[in-house]
C-alpha cells in the first residue's frame, strides 16, 4: 500500500461526461466531488485488470460509500493506446458498470509524456485508486488495497 500524505493537486483533466452521460460545461474540480473524502479511479478501456478488478471494486465502494458523503470520479488516463482508449469509451463504461459518476478523459498535453492525472498524482498505470481525505490530503494512491477495510473505516 502506497501512502502519499501530500496535498492533492487540483484536477487538470479537460474533458468530462457527467453522472448522466451528458457533457460537463467546465472541467471538474476536486470541490465538485463534495466536502467529504474522495475516491478517484484511473483506468484505460483496454485494460483487462480494470474490467476484472478495478471496476468491480469501484462498484462495491460506490454502493457502500456514496450515500455517506464520499465523492467519486473516474479518469481514463490515456498513456498508451489512444486509438482504443477514446473519449467515446467513457459512456460505454459508465453504462456497463452502472456508475452514475463523472468520467474524465485525460490525454497527455502537447509535449508531455503522460496525462495530467498521472503526472500530478504520481500514478504508475491502471487500474489505480487514489483516496483523498476531507482536508485534501492524499491518503493512498496505488493499484492494490483492502476495500473491505476501507469501507469499514469510512462507515
Amino acid at each position: 500500500m502506497s501512502v502519499d500524505d501530500r496535498q492533492a493537486p487540483e484536477l487538470r483533466v479537460q474533458k468530462w461526461i457527467g453522472e448522466d452521460g451528458g457533457s460537463v460545461a467546465s472541467p471538474l474540480k476536486l470541490s465538485d466531488l463534495g466536502i467529504g473524502p474522495k475516491i478517484i479511479f484511473a483506468f484505460q478501456h483496454w485494460c483487462r485488470g480494470c474490467h476484472l478488478h478495478g471496476f468491480p471494486t469501484l462498484q462495491k465502494l460506490h454502493a457502500a460509500l456514496s450515500h455517506k458523503g464520499v465523492g467519486f470520479a473516474v479518469i481514463q488516463t490515456v498513456f498508451e493506446g489512444a486509438e482504443e482508449n477514446t473519449f467515446e469509451k467513457l459512456r460505454e463504461n459508465q453504462l456497463k458498470y452502472n456508475l452514475p459518476i463523472a468520467f474524465g478523459h485525460d490525454v497527455p498535453p502537447t509535449g508531455a509524456l503522460h496525462p495530467t492525472f498521472m503526472e500530478d498524482y504520481h500514478t504508475r498505470g491502471t487500474p489505480w485508486f487514489t483516496f483523498i481525505d476531507p482536508s485534501g490530503r492524499i491518503l493512498f494512491s496505488d493499484f492494490h488495497f483492502d476495500e473491505d477495510s476501507l469501507v469499514k473505516d469510512l462507515d
